[in-house]
């Protein structure tokens, strides 16, 4: 099952390869090195703090992005150690460095969904909400696209990120209901 699961993973990123420009290697490398260390999805929560009717938004984005790294990069990336796929895929190259050498799951992606996620469930407009996701999706393929990680791994981030989210919205909820019954 995991031969296979391989098989299709490394053909996937072969095929996407083939596809690859000049200028749309340029925008990829770019846009997934944004994501190092999560610094964009940080400075821009940390820009929504700065005002009030935000200010929800890019705490909780941070809360969630922080149990994201504690179960990516932390817990799962050690417990799987899966290899890099241009480590291990015959004929894949890397477009950008990557120091890390476990893949699973990707924690740039998983970084972008704890946080465009929870500022999708604040924003009030429907295309901000929509901007949101597409951003994250963007860095998700952004990493397939420049050949760091597998399918699966970005998957894999996609859904703890969105789990990440939904935890920092249960902890928000439980510590405004803490916060409410102190006030009374």
């Amino acid at each position: 099952m995991l031969d296979t699961l391989l098989t299709l993973d490394g053909g996937f990123l072969l095929w996407l390869q083939d596809l690859r420009t000049p200028i749309l290697n340029a925008i990829f490398s770019f846009y997934t090195q944004l994501g190092n260390a999560g610094l964009v999805w940080i400075v821009l929560s940390v820009l929504l703090l700065l005002y009030p009717k935000t200010r929800k938004a890019g705490f909780w984005a941070l809360i969630a992005m922080l149990f994201g790294l504690l179960f990516t990069n932390v817990l799962l990336k050690h417990l799987v150690a899966r290899t890099r796929p241009w480590l291990v895929v015959e004929g894949l190259t890397a477009l950008v460095d990557e120091h890390d050498p476990n893949s699973f799951p990707s924690g740039h992606t998983c970084a972008a969904f704890a946080c465009c996620v929870t500022w999708a469930r604040f924003a009030a407009r429907r295309w901000v909400k929509v901007l949101c996701l597409i951003l994250a999706a963007l860095m998700g393929f952004s990493r397939l696209y420049v050949g760091v990680h597998f399918p699966s791994d970005v998957i894999a981030g996609c859904v703890v990120g969105c789990l990440c989210a939904l935890l920092a919205w249960a902890v928000q909820r439980k510590a405004e209901n803490v916060w409410r019954g102190r006030k009374a």
